[in-house]
């Protein structure tokens, strides 16, 4: 049987090692970005070949987290966490050292593996080590803080790396930073311990592979469209087996996926606006990197450095989070950071050919970097609040997998829209349009994040406030109501 939540014997290690290791595999899913023009460059990789150096991560990424996640629960998430750790820094050190782009693209879809496994262990490891409380709302906000941090630096050590050193050197550098969480987890992590049961072997099998397909096809549209075959067929194959999957765990004694955790208003409204949010973060660094080094002109140093005003202000704002929630609801706090992403966001989609970089690029820049300080927390601490200790593995799998879903239908969704400018004119300038185009799509998925935090997660939110601060008032079928 699995302890309930203690306090941390020693918090500022766990969390240290925790955050380290979530950062590496945030870090390394944009890393790539910035260094794609001198990899395909060494590698003679082909556009596609190109496009399946990140896709293969992300495929196997979200096609395995919800496996991941379970596994933590039945073998015990410290020992899991240290397992995912070994596959991704053995992975990182062979891409490094790939010979061929085939080579390149099998490590990066095996560093995928390792990454399904440490992404939620790590948030159930925390959710195991530090009670509900002020020491959750922190941990929680670091948490999140680095999730959005990890992902626009990538870019900045991406870019330097490829620029000053060679592409191969953002893959090594996971080397030893993941040898020294190897070494550190068992000493300072706890250790969970195993839940008695099966495993959902059908659950699992088709929810790993509806989820594959699903990601595959949505990637695919950016190479084919959504009308070829392949895609169509891939994405309704998804769709079929998710089906399958949600009925499936229906019936599960002990379901992967307890259907239990969409019955809170707050974890399901989180779920759906963290992979809106997502898709549209995605298309931002995409699209905004191309702009930098193919319209303004700067080399991929420059281009990761043009993103510190973003990095620098999400970092600022994040630390902010804990005691702003303390005097706030957070629901108040996620839909602030989800209007002011979108502000920046519709500013940025106004770029042209001929626009500068500090009132194009940067300063709305400066709102994005605020509205991920203050979202992504929000929408971390909701995905997991309320779940049982029995289901925190299953419930920062399904945290994940909305992230890295919403990251690959996002981009589909961005390629596709870029694709109808008309083409003709100069380069610059049809680019310009095309980053227009997808950046402008990204804010509609912010709007509808919008709409989802405000429907679902603000109404339930403060109800759970009002039952916390009238407890001797309320009634057990209100309370289960407000969830």
């Amino acid at each position: 049987m699995k302890r309930a939540p203690t306090t941390a014997a020693r918090p500022a290690a766990i969390l240290a090692i925790i955050l380290a290791s979530y950062f590496m595999i945030l870090l390394d899913n944009s890393v790539i970005f910035t260094a794609l023009p001198s990899l395909q460059a060494e590698l003679l990789l082909s556009t596609g070949e190109l496009s399946w150096i990140q896709d293969a991560y992300t495929l196997v990424f979200g096609g395995l987290l919800l496996l991941g996640a379970r596994a933590g629960d039945l073998l015990g998430r410290r020992r899991v966490f240290v397992f995912g750790l070994v596959v991704f820094s053995l992975a990182s050190l062979l891409i490094g050292l790939a010979p061929a782009g085939w080579f390149a693209i099998a490590g990066r879809a095996v560093q995928g593996v390792g990454a399904a496994i440490v992404a939620p262990a790590s948030l159930s490891l925390l959710t195991a080590s530090f009670p509900e409380g002020r020491e959750r709302i922190r941990a929680v906000s670091l948490y999140g803080a680095t999730a959005g941090i990890g992902a626009s630096l990538g870019l900045v050590v991406g870019g330097a790396l490829a620029h000053w050193i060679s592409w191969r050197a953002g893959f090594f550098v996971n080397v030893p930073i993941g040898a020294l969480m190897i070494a550190l987890a068992p000493r300072f992590l706890p250790e969970t311990g195993r839940a008695r049961g099966r495993f959902d072997v059908p659950g699992a099998l088709t929810a790993t592979l509806g989820v594959g397909a699903l990601v595959f096809g949505i990637i695919h549209t950016a190479e084919a469209g959504w009308n070829e075959p392949v895609t169509t067929m891939a994405v309704s194959a998804g769709a079929v087996l998710l089906a399958v999957f949600v009925l499936i765990e229906r019936k599960a004694a002990q379901p992967i996926m307890p259907l239990r955790l969409f019955a809170s208003r707050r974890r399901t409204g989180a779920y759906v606006a963290r992979f809106l949010y997502l898709g549209a973060m995605i298309g931002f660094f995409f699209f905004t990197t191309q702009y930098m080094q193919e319209v303004l002109g700067f080399n991929p140093l420059q281009a990761g450095i043009g993103f510190l005003p973003m990095t620098a202000v999400n970092f600022a704002v994040a630390m902010s989070i804990p005691p702003l929630v303390r005097r706030m609801p957070g629901s108040a706090a996620l839909l602030a950071g989800i209007l002011i992403t979108l502000a920046g966001m519709f500013w940025l989609s106004r770029a042209g050919a001929d626009s500068s970089y500090g009132t194009a690029v940067a300063l709305p820049m400066i709102l994005i970097g605020a509205g991920q300080g203050l979202a992504f927390a929000p929408l971390t601490s909701f995905g997991i609040a309320g779940a049982p200790a029995a289901d925190a593995g299953a419930a920062s799998g399904l945290v994940n997998t909305f992230h890295q879903v919403g990251t690959c239908l996002g981009l589909g969704i961005a390629v596709a829209a870029a694709a109808t400018v008309p083409a003709g004119g100069p380069a610059t300038g049809q680019l310009a349009a095309q980053v227009s185009a997808a950046l402008t799509t990204g804010s509609v998925l912010l709007l509808l994040a919008l709409a989802v935090s405000a429907a679902l997660i603000l109404p339930a939110d403060l109800a759970a406030r009002r039952i916390r601060e009238t407890p001797a008032t309320v009634s057990v079928p209100q309370a289960a109501h407000a969830r």
